[in-house]
């Protein structure tokens, strides 16, 4: 099985921080439109910044995590 983007609303360029800013409203996961615009690339620099573990409690390695660091357990970030 292979894995893809979806159109939904957090893949569109118009989506910043769960609101459209096309439609001037609340947007989620399950949401799309006909006016989609698919972000241009994902974020390729995996590192601790850009992990949505850092500085959180599911952090593997909250003593070492710092900027420019890369461990096994790198999750990106839900918005590119």
């Amino acid at each position: 099985m292979s894995i893809r983007l979806g159109n939904s609303c957090v893949n569109c360029k118009k989506y910043k921080d769960h609101f459209c800013t096309l439609h001037d409203t609340t947007v989620g996961m399950q949401h799309t439109c006909d006016s989609f615009s698919m972000r241009a690339k994902l974020k390729d620099d995996p590192n601790c910044v850009t992990c949505s573990r850092f500085m959180n409690p599911t952090c593997a390695n909250p003593k070492k995590a710092a900027p420019g660091m890369l461990c096994s357990h790198w999750a990106p970030q839900e918005v590119a």
